[in-house]
């Protein structure tokens, strides 16, 4: 548990699903962690969850694409900690629209919150690395960013260009022992019980007829391992990449994603091993902070139906 012995990191985004997953398992690996996000509950209830297991931590509200906000939450964590060596970086909004329904605002928004957070965050931090001898920068993206999508103009632009943006920065901040990369999910299991609850709870859903949906079952379907990424699949890549095991990686992409990026195409691995995605909802644990929290099916008091 001494993977992060001594270091110093910053969480941008930590609710507690995958934001908070990853600054428990910092914390566990031995780092002292920041936690900052937009609504200053969730950065409260991170840092005291761990906190409360003897780890140490503090949280701070602010905005990732606010330069002042994170100029500020790396100079607390600076004089708290006296040094950073790890910044995690995975703020963002994301809006969906067909190309020509969508509104500005919304683009704006999307490259603001991923692309320009990116920038800004990096930046920030780097110069506090640079004082501290080196450190590792770690942006969470999406198989968005590799791909395009129905109705996910602005979303797949927006990770795109932070994908990039990180490969160029680890150019440019390589001969400073500054380490840029990446870490690229699919659609997350602890979405079946936030975003996707009426498909998994209600017998009555009906697939929604808008060009880019398509349902948990299809998605599952194109999964060659048959299941999604958990929190605690993105937070072990992170620590990998945060601690001196990656030392020699830069403007790398940790795929975590179940093999869905790298299989051919045409393979739809539900054709040859089935599973029912409310099957596998009901053998699903959820989780907080990587840390399970009962059956998925006792989230409504009663078994998923099919």
């Amino acid at each position: 548990m001494d993977r992060l012995k001594d270091k110093v990191g910053i969480v941008f985004g930590a609710g507690p699903n995958i934001g908070g997953t990853i600054a428990h398992f910092l914390a566990r690996e031995g780092a002292s962690v920041c936690v900052m996000d937009a609504s200053e509950a969730a950065a409260r209830e991170t840092a005291k969850y761990l906190q409360d297991r003897g780890l140490r931590a503090f949280g701070v509200a602010g905005n990732a694409r606010d330069p002042a906000d994170v100029k500020a939450a790396v100079d607390a964590t600076m004089a708290e900690y006296g040094r950073l060596d790890i910044a995690v970086n995975m703020a963002g909004r994301v809006h969906w629209s067909h190309v020509l329904d969508m509104d500005l605002d919304d683009w704006n928004d999307s490259v603001a919150s991923f692309a320009t957070a990116g920038l800004i965050t990096t930046q920030h931090c780097s110069r506090a690395m640079m004082a501290s001898g080196g450190g590792s920068i770690i942006h969470i993206l999406s198989t968005a960013a590799h791909f395009g999508e129905a109705d996910g103009a602005a979303y797949c632009a927006a990770k795109a260009a932070l994908l990039n943006f990180a490969r160029s920065s680890a150019l440019d901040l390589a001969h400073l022992g500054i380490r840029v990369n990446t870490v690229t999910p699919c659609s997350m299991e602890h979405q079946l019980w936030t975003t996707m609850r009426d498909e998994m709870f209600d017998p009555q859903w009906r697939q929604p007829a808008r060009t880019g949906f398509y349902s948990r079952q299809e998605y599952l379907d194109q999964m060659p391992l048959r299941r999604f990424p958990r929190a605690a699949d993105l937070a072990w890549a992170t620590v990998f990449l945060a601690s001196d095991e990656s030392a020699c990686m830069t403007g790398a992409d940790l795929a975590v994603d179940g093999g869905l990026r790298h299989k051919y195409p045409t393979w739809s691995p539900g054709k040859h091993h089935p599973v029912d995605v409310r099957d596998y909802a009901r053998g699903i644990q959820l989780t907080k902070y990587g840390e399970p929290q009962g059956p998925l099916t006792d989230l409504l008091g009663e078994p998923v139906q099919r």
